[in-house]
This record gives structure tokens, C-alpha cells and sequence, in this order.
């Protein structure tokens, strides 16, 4: 990929931030999954730190992916879908800010056009990291990101049994502040919430990623609540882990005819070779 190529990607992605009505930005689990997203007329798509940690048979947020393994996995689904494609890139690969600065380089010089950096530390007795640690990995993110890559910083206060608005809107804030694009605070309990989360890091743009329980709130709703982007996380995958956990019990009992499908192996190629 070009410079000019990575660079046009990078200013597609950023106003896509600025519509009036949010966008969806699938997150796909491997360059075929990318490429049918592409297809189906999505604007951009996202990596899926715990999707793609499930298909190489590991967990996410535990630092069993490294990071030159995410690069090269977000290399694939922007060749597959020819979209800007957002790196969920859990909480920038490395101990220091240095670190996450020299993640977020990477992640330019691969052509990406957003990175998340959330404040996650992969420590199960201590998920979520010190406010001040966080916030200044998010600076320094800021730093090497700016007029180059979309910056989204994000805390798991929610994902981590943390249900406490008020920092999560404080990190938020911080990150705000720090010099990110985009805040995202993934599963919100309450469309009150994402209205505080909105208001309190306004006129930047936030992102949500909702519990399929909740999915009856609306795209209006979350439009007229402000939000700007919507994340689908692991569901993706998951979804297609379910239907073939489903087939794959009734394969077991003995039926033959357990794995029906209309997407057939020359669509799948014509949809890699276009």
C-alpha cells in the first residue's frame, strides 16, 4: 500500500466520525469475513482483539497475541476488504507509554487507519490499570498517532465488573484531554449512560459496542443520543462459532446433512479476487 493510499484511508475514516448519524464498523475475524463486509457496503471495518485470540486458540486481554501478529492479522483484512480498517489493539502491546508509541507507529507504517488503546493491563488481579497510568499511555499514544492514524482511547471499566460511571467518564475525560480522537467505553448499562459518556468528552466523537440482550435500542436512539460509531466487538465471530456449534451437534448425532450453506466456494474466491 501507498502512502497516498494509507493517507486517503486514514481521511476516509476520520470523517466518517463526523456525520451526522453514526456508522457501523464491523469487526471482522479473518480476510474472507473482511472481504464479505466490504461487499455488503460497510464503510470501514475493525479487528476483534478476542476474536482473533479465539481462532488462534488463545484467550484476549491476557498478552497471549503479540503484537507484530496483530499487525500482520490487520494487514490481511485491509488487502481482503480494501476498507480503513481500526486496530483493537487491546492496551498498545508494552509496558511503558514508549512502548504503546512504538505500537501505534507500527500500526501507521501498516497502513491502518484507527487504533484503540484501551486501560487494560492483562493482569487478572489488577484488570484495569491506575488512572495515571492510563492516562499518560493514552498521551504518548496521542502523540505519535496525530494527523496520522484515528486515535480511540478506551477504558473496560464496564467489561471489568467496574459498573462505576463516574470514572469511567473521568478516564474518559482524561483521554480526551490526552489528545485521543474518539472515547469508547465498551457494554454501557444504560442509554442514560452513553448521554452522560457523550456530553462529558463532547464535541469529540464516541463509539459504543452494546450486549445483544440490548439490542433493542435503536440506531435513532443512539443517533440522537450522539453517538458516532457502533462496534460489534466479537459478535461476528461469535455468531458464526454458534451456527457451527449448532451443525456440528447434529453432525455428531449422525446427520449428514448438518453443514447446509448458500455461500459457496467460488463466491468466497471471487470475493478475494475482485
Amino acid at each position: 500500500m501507498s502512502d497516498s493510499q494509507a493517507r486517503e484511508r486514514y481521511e476516509r475514516f476520520a470523517a466518517l466520525h463526523a456525520q451526522d448519524k453514526p456508522f457501523i464498523m464491523p469487526n471482522a475475524f479473518d480476510g474472507l469475513s473482511a472481504a464479505v463486509f466490504a461487499n455488503a457496503g460497510f464503510e470501514a471495518v475493525a479487528t476483534s482483539s478476542a476474536a482473533f485470540a479465539f481462532t488462534l486458540g488463545r484467550l484476549d486481554g491476557s498478552h497471549a497475541v503479540s503484537r507484530d501478529e496483530h499487525i500482520a492479522h490487520s494487514r490481511l483484512l485491509t488487502r481482503a476488504s480494501n476498507l480503513p480498517v481500526n486496530g483493537d489493539f487491546e492496551d498498545g502491546y508494552g509496558d511503558t507509554p514508549d512502548d504503546v508509541a512504538a505500537t501505534v507507529e507500527a500500526a501507521i507504517v501498516a497502513g491502518l487507519s484507527g487504533i484503540g488503546i484501551e486501560d487494560t493491563s492483562g493482569d487478572p488481579a489488577r484488570p484495569i490499570r491506575d488512572f495515571d497510568d492510563a492516562v499518560s499511555r493514552v498521551r504518548r499514544a496521542a502523540e505519535a498517532a496525530k494527523g496520522r492514524i484515528v486515535l480511540t482511547g478506551r477504558t473496560d471499566n464496564f467489561i471489568q465488573g467496574r459498573p462505576d460511571i463516574d470514572d469511567t467518564i473521568r478516564r474518559l475525560t482524561a483521554f480526551a484531554e490526552a489528545g485521543a480522537d474518539v472515547l469508547y467505553a465498551p457494554y454501557p448499562p444504560t442509554l442514560d449512560d452513553i448521554k452522560l459518556i457523550v456530553r462529558a468528552v463532547a464535541p469529540k466523537p464516541v463509539s459504543v459496542l452494546i450486549r445483544p440482550a440490548d439490542r433493542a435500542v435503536t440506531i435513532a436512539e443512539l443517533r440522537d443520543a450522539g453517538v458516532k460509531r457502533i462496534s460489534l466487538g466479537s459478535d461476528p465471530y461469535l455468531h458464526a462459532l454458534d451456527a457451527l456449534r449448532t451443525a456440528a451437534g447434529k453432525l455428531a448425532a449422525g446427520d449428514l446433512e448438518a453443514l447446509p450453506y448458500t455461500f459457496g466456494f467460488r463466491e468466497a474466491s471471487k470475493l478475494l479476487t475482485r
